[in-house]
């Protein structure tokens, strides 16, 4: 059954996914959009602070925290999908919110895939944009279920008025500065009389009101590019600054957790996985449409035995167990799509393995001949990458702290995780040094580590703060890639977060069972 509603609304899904809930300490507000802020810019040289007075704030978008959120009675998750590739696409043509393209049978392959990947999750609705390249894809998702679809106007894609319907190089030739002001500023970027960016995270903003009022638990939402980034930032707090710096390929799955507070009010807020792909997330591609030589690859050390024993993701310098070695050696499989320049790990046990595993098959892969020589890749250990002894003096004592579940940094006190963010602000500049070497063009570094840490990178990656670390969420096995299309100083975008889908069986689903979710209720 579909609808359609008057007015843009959108719609919760809850899957088969339990959404684990546990009593979480309050973080603190991020920076207010009222007041004047101090913006932490990253770059290889270091790192500056900059003061924006009201009015310039007003001229360009910010890190700010987005109006509270509706409370929630019960944990819900959403679970967003690009539709899948179109002509317009394909022919590199400017669609905005125009209905005129179609699905090719590349994208309808697409949209099968993520059938496939969410066939087993319970949904409990879908809300879909009206455009017919979003509704086709939605309906191939959802297939044979029985729950309704909802079409909802402000699930379009981003409106971009005169630009709609040309091609780039059209677009560029027909509108010059503007045009240009829309690839480099597009947060303060101005078409007949409008701001489609920052129209754009108003109307995501407004979803989000209408989602979480409803009273589903797991909710399918199948949209479009630039609302699915609007959405994702809206939801844990981002400007519009952030256009295209979360990104969104076609029938990319990302999936948020909303969990309810205890005491009431907006509920805790959790990005579990962005960009999940049906093709390889390391494969050749564009980052926010431009393409990157420059990569940082974050990756999570597979599950060692004190994991198993205690829960707890970290408890001991462990060697891996043998799910962790069968993850690991998936991991470097996955990475065969890419020439890695160099490998730097925690010096714990499980994170050296993961990283040795990796050198040896990327070292093996150019050399399948009897006569050819193994190419060397660089492997070192650096001390800042190790987090596990701060957050375990922290745990001591505590009989139960969640292992890697959504928000589950909010657990600890503030020393440790400002003694976290503060040693992985050292790691992200060493890493940033690392990518930056100017013998190679093109550089790629793989950083094996503790989750812990790879959320705080992802956060100096955003110039955030150590508030934002129960924003994030990764699991053990997992990657996530960072790219830098405008090189190493320049600013980082990010092309997925917590991918596992390359683990195949061991792969951590979209979402969980449900039979047991009265466990985790609050």
């Amino acid at each position: 059954m579909i609808s359609l509603t008057p007015t843009p609304s959108l719609v919760l899904h809850t899957n088969s996914t339990v959404f684990f809930v546990f009593p979480i300490r309050t973080r603190k507000t991020p920076p207010s959009p009222s007041s004047p802020s101090r913006i932490r810019c990253s770059s290889g040289s270091g790192l500056q602070e900059v003061r924006k007075s009201s009015e310039e704030r007003e001229l360009s978008s910010e890190l700010y925290a987005s109006v509270p959120f509706p409370a929630v009675k019960a944990a819900k998750r959403v679970v967003l999908v690009r539709h899948g590739q179109s002509t317009w696409n394909e022919e590199g043509r400017i669609q905005g919110s125009s209905n005129f393209s179609v699905l090719t049978k590349k994208g309808e392959a697409q949209a099968e895939t993520s059938r496939l990947m969410l066939v087993d999750d319970s949904f409990e609705v879908c809300f879909t944009s009206p455009l017919t390249r979003s509704k086709k894809t939605a309906e191939i998702i959802w297939g044979t279920r029985k729950e309704e679809m909802i079409m909802d106007s402000d699930l379009r894609e981003i409106d971009l008025y005169a630009f709609q319907g040309l091609l780039k190089h059209e677009g560029k030739a027909k509108f010059g500065a503007a045009f240009h002001q829309w690839q480099v500023d597009a947060a303060n970027f101005n078409i007949d009389g409008h701001y489609p960016v920052r129209e754009l995270w108003a109307r995501a903003r407004s979803c989000w009101t209408r989602i979480l009022s409803h009273e589903s638990r797991s909710v399918l939402v199948v949209a479009h590019n630039a609302v699915n980034q609007a959405l994702v930032a809206t939801a844990i707090g981002l400007g519009t600054e952030y256009f295209r710096t979360l990104v969104q390929s076609n029938c990319g799955v990302s999936v948020l957790d909303f969990i309810p507070r205890a005491e009431g009010g907006s509920p805790y807020i959790c990005l579990n996985r962005l960009n999940q792909t049906p093709s390889s997330p390391v494969a050749a591609g564009s980052s926010g449409g431009r393409k990157a030589s420059n990569r940082i690859i974050l990756v999570c050390h597979g599950s060692t035995q004190s994991n198993a024993e205690t829960g707890f993701p970290s408890a001991g310098d462990q060697p891996m167990d043998m799910l962790g070695i069968i993850k690991s050696q998936k991991t470097a499989e996955l990475l065969l799509d890419l020439k890695v320049s160099s490998i730097v790990s925690s010096p714990r046990k499980a994170c050296v393995e993961t990283a040795t595993v990796i050198s040896k098959v990327q070292e093996a892969a150019d050399c399948l001949g009897v006569d050819c020589v193994a190419r060397y890749v660089e492997t070192k250990q650096m001390e800042n990458l190790d987090v596990e002894d701060i957050l375990q003096q922290s745990s001591e004592g505590k009989k139960e702290i969640p292992p890697l579940r959504p928000g589950w940094l909010n657990e600890f006190e503030d020393k440790s995780t400002g003694a976290v963010w503060e040693q992985s602000e050292k790691a992200w500049q060493s890493l940033l040094n690392e990518v930056a070497d100017e013998a190679k063009s093109e550089k790629v570094v793989v950083a094996v580590g503790h989750p812990a840490l790879h959320i705080a990178l992802m956060g100096h990656c955003l110039n955030l703060t150590k508030e934002w670390l129960g924003s994030f969420h990764l699991d053990a096995g997992s990657i996530t890639v960072i790219d830098f299309p405008d090189g190493p100083n320049g600013r980082g975008v990010i092309r997925c977060i917590n991918y596992t889908a390359h683990l195949g069986r061991w792969s951590i689903p979209i979402t969980r069972s449900t039979l047991d979710d009265e466990e985790f209720s609050v």
